[in-house]
């Protein structure tokens, strides 16, 4: 493969500074790449894709009338990160948690944050993701936010930023695993020449803070991973990961609340359950407490959770931090329940709600990026350098009708990294980052890499394998 001529252009490459000049941190393994035969690389991706086929590494596309079930796009050239980002990225990803989990006990109970006038309370109590049946609640070891995935992005400068958290359930982590195992089957001599951090162990730390939320008198706690079932956009990670840890894969109609327990449903008999994993919007987790129409969830689940005798992983009621105008107040959480300055910074964001920063984002609408503050998956979003008079119109007006849901940012210059494209060619094209953080008490692991996703459409900036986005391995260099 022959990378001499790769133009980083006008953009800041991750792995070049000038055409043909690698990054320091990178130079080793852009040699290892540039010994490969012409075609060679075309034909690792080829069969990269077809493993990862045959793995079933899947998604669902609920919008797609051709068939929802999508084979997820992957390229062959891995993303590095050198050892010296990963420092900085790993204290202000834990920093941020700890945060994050102290604000979400705090609004649940005691609301300092909001007598203080740090967060005004509307925003809190108009959030769709806080919940009024958890007020009150106190988690099992006093965490709320046990497995993150949290957005980053770097700048034309190369800074870093943090894009949204994604508290609820978050997904991702099993396509990070698999592309790893792709990756180690088509090139094992690399990674027995580079140090690249592992990230095989995942489903093993996982399950130790799982395990971590039962009562200590329990020997064997009985773990499982609650999944909406099969028609869900991430199921294939729901099996992988109930199948990695050893542990069961239930759907609520396993599941039965009996004499004060939570009780699997097996062919000998009932078995009570200690602790899930609910890959479950909270809505739908008990039709008893929130959506009387779910047929999803466990009828009386929440009152077996407040008599503390089953551990959910995450906590109900964590999705008030994923929504987009509470985002913009988490420097300040920072600084608030931890007094320190936050490491990561925000992009800076506009809140609609807010009558000055409304009047500046309705007049500049052709360039800021416009999201809706509770939907997902690049919907909901208007990207206005790429968007008609017709669009910023219909979003002048949905912000008009309902202010408080809408923050507008600057639009961000992704990074970019080499990526195989047609004919055999490699193109820079921009890329975010998911890192997988576990909170577990008494410390905060951050999983090294995460899942990279790549806008593989040229020039676009949306990531999303729903709008047409693939993944890259991450490579988290040991020394560099």
């Amino acid at each position: 493969m022959k990378l001499d001529g790769y133009d980083p252009e006008n953009f800041f490459d991750e792995l070049f500074e000038d055409v043909g000049k690698p990054r320091p941190f990178a130079k080793r393994s852009i040699d290892l790449m540039q010994h490969l035969e012409p075609g060679e690389l075309q034909r690792y991706q080829e069969a990269a894709q077809i493993a990862l086929f045959k793995l079933g590494v899947t998604f669902n596309v609920y919008s797609d009338d051709r068939g929802i079930e999508k084979v997820f796009p992957f390229d062959i050239i891995p993303r590095l990160v050198s050892a010296r980002d990963w420092q900085y990225l790993e204290g202000g990803l834990k920093q941020r948690i700890a945060a994050l989990n102290l604000f979400l006990n705090d609004i649940y109970n005691d609301r300092k944050i909001v007598k203080d006038g740090i967060v005004p309370e509307h925003i809190i109590e108009s959030a769709p993701g806080f919940l009024k049946p958890c007020v009150g609640l106190q988690p099992p070891t006093g965490v709320w936010c046990h497995i993150t995935g949290t957005d980053l992005v770097r700048d034309r400068d190369g800074q870093w930023y943090v894009l949204e958290d994604n508290l609820r359930v978050p997904s991702g982590i099993s396509y990070v695993l698999e592309n790893r195992r792709v990756m180690k089957s088509a090139f094992p001599g690399v990674f027995q020449t580079l140090a690249v951090q592992p990230v095989d162990d995942y489903p093993s730390h996982l399950l130790e803070t799982l395990l971590g939320l039962a009562p200590p008198q329990l020997a064997q706690p009985n773990v499982v991973v609650l999944t909406p079932g099969i028609y869900n956009s991430a199921y294939y990670e729901h099996s992988f990961l109930a199948q990695q840890m050893g542990v069961e894969l239930v759907e609520g109609r396993d599941l039965v609340v009996l004499d004060g327990y939570l009780q699997m449903r097996t062919t000998k008999g009932p078995r009570r359950v200690d602790v899930i994993y609910r890959r479950l919007d909270d809505n739908f987790l008990d039709p008893k407490e929130f959506r009387p129409d779910s047929l999803l969830g466990v009828p009386g689940l929440m009152e077996v959770y407040r008599a503390g005798r089953v551990a959910l992983a995450n906590a109900p009621g964590t999705g008030v931090a994923d929504d987009k105008v509470v985002y913009a107040f988490v420097p300040e959480m920072i600084r608030y329940y931890l007094d320190e300055d936050p490491i990561l910074p925000n992009v800076p964001t506009y809140l609609c709600w807010r009558d000055k920063d409304r009047e500046h984002v309705l007049q500049n609408l052709e360039t800021l990026v416009v999201k809706s503050a509770n939907e997902a998956g690049g919907y909901g979003m208007l990207v206005g350098t790429q968007s008609t008079p017709e669009e910023r119109e219909s979003f002048a007006e949905k912000i008009l009708a309902n202010p408080r849901n809408y923050i507008a940012q600057p639009t961000i210059c992704l990074s970019r990294v080499p990526t195989l494209v047609e004919n055999n060619e490699v193109a820079g094209r921009h890329v975010d980052l998911r890192p997988y953080i576990l909170h577990r008490g008494d410390d905060i692991y951050v999983q090294p890499g995460g899942l990279t996703r790549v806008a593989l459409k040229e020039g676009s900036l949306v990531v999303n394998s729903s709008q047409g986005g693939g993944s890259k391995d991450t490579w988290v260099l040991v020394d560099s």
